[in-house]
């Protein structure tokens, strides 16, 4: 652009590209584009490409609430990979220092319930935080997800209470690896299934996201011009035609006025003393 204004200042280029744009927005939406400059060959690609550099920010930017929950889930499912392969580590070296023990099926079956209703906590708590953002607390949505949390605490707080989280104060050697492997076995079903809700959530942000995402859609795009459109030459010569007919007018009236002025002996003898003093000064 500096070649084609024929300027090395970028600041006064834009300056020229902004005084020469003219954007428009409706109410039903079309936005209208118009570029105006003296050639014509430069004008549609100029328009052109504000349409496809708007295209380019409406995809990097995250500007829809589908958008942002996607990606909100995103980093939570990150988050709970990492925590998954991580407690499946810890659970492999409990097992070769405590070996294969055996527990009773009531233990194991409270271990597997507690798991399951920790991943719907959490991930209700996930899901109530990734509305905080887009909906106030009296919304419907957010006052559903905030009973469903609730309900399942109240379950939680329960099936510890009734079962003390499978816990005694005395237990064989043997129970307590047992129940130490099975605790392990726990923190890993349960981030298998948080990361199991998580990611259905995460896949039906994105799915909102493919349908919720800003679309341009160009309805007209710009053409080389076969006409000019500025300046308006019959305009021109018009006002042109009228300017110089008013002139001609006006000087002849000045002297036609001139010419009886000098006839008048007081105005021929003011105007002779006025040349005299100008020959004076300038002497």
């Amino acid at each position: 652009m500096n070649r084609v204004y024929d300027n090395p200042s970028m600041e006064m280029v834009r300056d020229r590209l902004a005084s020469n744009t003219f954007v428009s927005s409706e109410k039903d939406g079309l936005i209208t584009i118009t570029f105006q400059d003296q050639d014509k060959k430069l004008v549609a690609p100029l328009a052109n490409a504000y349409v496809d550099e708007l295209l380019k920010l409406t995809k990097v930017l995250a500007v829809t609430e589908a958008a942002q929950r996607r990606l909100f889930f995103e980093r939570e499912l990150e988050q709970a990979k990492s925590k998954l392969v991580a407690s499946e580590a810890d659970l492999k070296g409990t097992l070769e220092t405590n070996g294969v023990s055996n527990v009773d099926t009531e233990s194991a079956a409270v271990f597997a319930t507690v798991a399951q209703l920790r991943a719907r906590i959490s991930a209700k708590e996930i899901e109530l935080r990734s509305m905080a953002a887009f909906v106030t607390p009296t919304n419907p949505d957010y006052r559903r997800v905030e009973q469903e949390l609730a309900s399942l605490r109240a379950e939680m707080s329960k099936l510890q209470n009734g079962t003390g989280d499978g816990k005694t104060d005395a237990q064989p050697a043997t129970k307590t690896a047992g129940l130490d492997n099975v605790q392990r076995l726990r923190d890993v079903k349960y981030y298998q299934m948080l990361y199991a809700l998580l990611a259905k959530q995460y896949e039906g942000a994105r799915l909102e996201e493919a349908r919720d995402s800003p679309v341009v859609q160009v309805l007209d795009t710009a053409v080389e011009p076969e006409r000019r459109y500025s300046p308006k030459r019959t305009l021109l010569v018009m006002l042109a035609t009228f300017a110089a007919f008013i002139t001609a007018l006006l000087l002849a009236f000045i002297l036609e006025a001139n010419a009886v002025a000098m006839t008048q002996p007081k105005t021929l003898a003011r105007w002779n003393e006025l040349r005299s003093y100008l020959k004076f000064r300038t002497k």
